[in-house]
Formats: C-alpha cells, sequence, structure tokens
C-alpha cells in the first residue's frame, strides 16, 4: 500500500502526537450561526440536531467522534468550511453528547447505524434531505458500517471519513501502548465521567466499578458491551468494526487517513482489495489523528481535511454551486 502524496505536513509538526495534539488545544474555533433541534427517537429516546442556518446547498450530516461535540475543533472547522462554501449542514450529538444525559440506560457506541439511519430519514421527511455525510473516527466508523449495510440502497450522494479505527480491536490495543496512553486516559476519564453524571439520575443497570477501569478493552467489556446487547469486547469489537463493511459501500466515498496516527497502527486501514470500487483511500505518512495540519490549503486555516472533503463533496454532489 502506498502513501499518498497530497498532504504535506506543516514542518513544524512532524510526528504523528504533535499533529493529533495540536489543533485540540491551539486551534481557533470559528463563531457559527446554528440552529438547535431536538429530535424523538423510535425508543423513546432524544437526540440534539444543530443546523447551519440555511445557506441554499445540498446538506452535509456531520458525526462527531468519541466523547466529541460541536466545540471539537474537527466539527468546528468543517462547519465553517461547509458555511464558507455555500452548503448546508447538519450536526449530530451521539446520544448524551450534547452536554445532557440521555433518558435510557443506553448510550451510544461505534456500531450504532440505527440513530444515523433515522435521522437520515427524519430529516428527508421534513423536506431537508441529506446529500453527503462526513463522519470522523468513531463517527466515521459508524458512517462507513451505515453505508455498507444499506450498500446499492443508499440515497445519499457522496460521503467521507477520516481517521477511522477501522479494527476496533486493533485500537483498543494501539491506545494502551506507548504514548497513546495519554489519549486513553483522556478518553475514558471523560466516559467514566459521563457514565457517573448519568447513573446519578437513574439505576445503573450493571454492577461495575467503572474507576477500576483503565483501558479501553476493559470499559467496552464491562459497560459498552453489556448495556449494548455485546456479550463483551471482543463481540462488540467484532461486530462493530467497519472494516468488514467497505467492500459494500455503493456511493462515493472518500477515506483520510494517515500512517502515523497514535490512535491505531500503520497495519489497521484497508488495503484496496478491502474497498468498493465507490471508495477512494488517500493514506497519507503523516497527519497524525484528525490533525492534518499543514500544506494543501490556503490560509488563513492551513488545515488539509476540511478543504479536501468540501472539494469532494463539490466535485460529486454540487459541482455548479451557481444553480
Amino acid at each position: 500500500m502506498s502513501a499518498d502524496p497530497t498532504f504535506q505536513p506543516a514542518w513544524w509538526l512532524p510526528g504523528g502526537h504533535a499533529q493529533t495534539l495540536w489543533p485540540v488545544m491551539f486551534r481557533k474555533r470559528c463563531p457559527l450561526s446554528l440552529r438547535h433541534e431536538m429530535i424523538e427517537l423510535p425508543d423513546g429516546d432524544a437526540l440534539e440536531l444543530a443546523h447551519l442556518i440555511d445557506n441554499g446547498g445540498p446538506r452535509v450530516l456531520v458525526l462527531h467522534g468519541l466523547e466529541g461535540s460541536l466545540h471539537s475543533h474537527y466539527a468546528n472547522g468543517l462547519l465553517h468550511a461547509l458555511d464558507q462554501a455555500g452548503f448546508n449542514a447538519t450536526f449530530m450529538f451521539f446520544r448524551g453528547c450534547n452536554g445532557q444525559p440521555n433518558r435510557l440506560p443506553r448510550s451510544y457506541h461505534s456500531g450504532d447505524t440505527g440513530d444515523i439511519r433515522f435521522i437520515i430519514g427524519h430529516l428527508a421527511d421534513t423536506s431537508r434531505p441529506v446529500s453527503a455525510a462526513v463522519g470522523y473516527s468513531l463517527g466515521g466508523n459508524v458512517l462507513l458500517k451505515f453505508l455498507g449495510e444499506e450498500g446499492s440502497r443508499c440515497k445519499l450522494g457522496a460521503a467521507a471519513a477520516v481517521s477511522v479505527p477501522y479494527r476496533l480491536d486493533e485500537a483498543a490495543d494501539r491506545l494502551n501502548k506507548g504514548l497513546s496512553r495519554v489519549y486513553q486516559a483522556h478518553l475514558l476519564a471523560s466516559l467514566r465521567r459521563n457514565y457517573k453524571h448519568k447513573f446519578a439520575r437513574m439505576p445503573s443497570p450493571l454492577s461495575v466499578d467503572v474507576d477500576k477501569l483503565k483501558t479501553f478493552w476493559d470499559f467496552d467489556d464491562q459497560v459498552t458491551a453489556p448495556l449494548h446487547g455485546f456479550k463483551g469486547a471482543e463481540d462488540y469489537y467484532r461486530r462493530a468494526s467497519s472494516r468488514q463493511f467497505l467492500a459494500d459501500i455503493g456511493i462515493p466515498t472518500l477515506l483520510l487517513h494517515a500512517l502515523d496516527d497514535p490512535f491505531m497502527y500503520p497495519r489497521t486501514p484497508p488495503d484496496e482489495k478491502a474497498l468498493s470500487a465507490d471508495t477512494r483511500l488517500e493514506l497519507s505518512r503523516h497527519g497524525g489523528h484528525v490533525g492534518f495540519v499543514g500544506g494543501g490549503c490556503a490560509p488563513p486555516t492551513g488545515y488539509f481535511v476540511e478543504c479536501r472533503i468540501v472539494e469532494y463533496l463539490r466535485a460529486r454532489i454540487w459541482p455548479d454551486p451557481t444553480t
């Protein structure tokens, strides 16, 4: 597998960790004009959407990563870029990720495609059809699994996914090694905090001390899996990983990934044999996890991913913005 040379990292951010951490800590967030909407789900739960003020262009559904939000640098950056390019966009908070615990004992997970499917249908039924979708990290895994499940039935015109943990078992293993344990500790602290906040308001169906869960494997085995009907972490990772669904994707889909992503191994992204004819993998040597800070985009942002995504979506779903 050869690396795509399109992305050139900033010379002062040469490694995967630097590329990953810089935008999290130092990227300036752009002001956005948004309208928020709570959506009732068929199972009695609810989730929140945030819509850009209508630009008149095609609508793009944006999905965040694990414990992400509107404040996540990549979400803010893409919504701003889509807005500047004249697209409509809807940001979907996974259940409980809008700052308020969701109603049901369950939460969200890497393989839960039901909510995306429902939201796309709901927006279509309310005269706001989704033309494309973009997912980051966990949200990218969910999106690719959804696209593979839908296959040729998918009504979207295009999609893009960034820094996807195609093999959840490998991501859990990688994040428990070396400096990557810093990311694991940070994300697990958020997961434990939200679990305790949620179940301070309702009885938990689990008998578990989340403060004793120090790895993703432990948390997924004792919390994520039993809350969502899996037999354990191994069953969850096997069934929820997106890699096995890639060959069935039936719409133009762009995959952006870096070999130095500290959340995964260099072997984690798929090879060409695992991809459908409609899927394009652009694999960079550098870029970290949802970083890609550097060349390939005009000032003032210097962030490659949203520029590449806007370019890709414009070519496939809106080649003439004047119409």
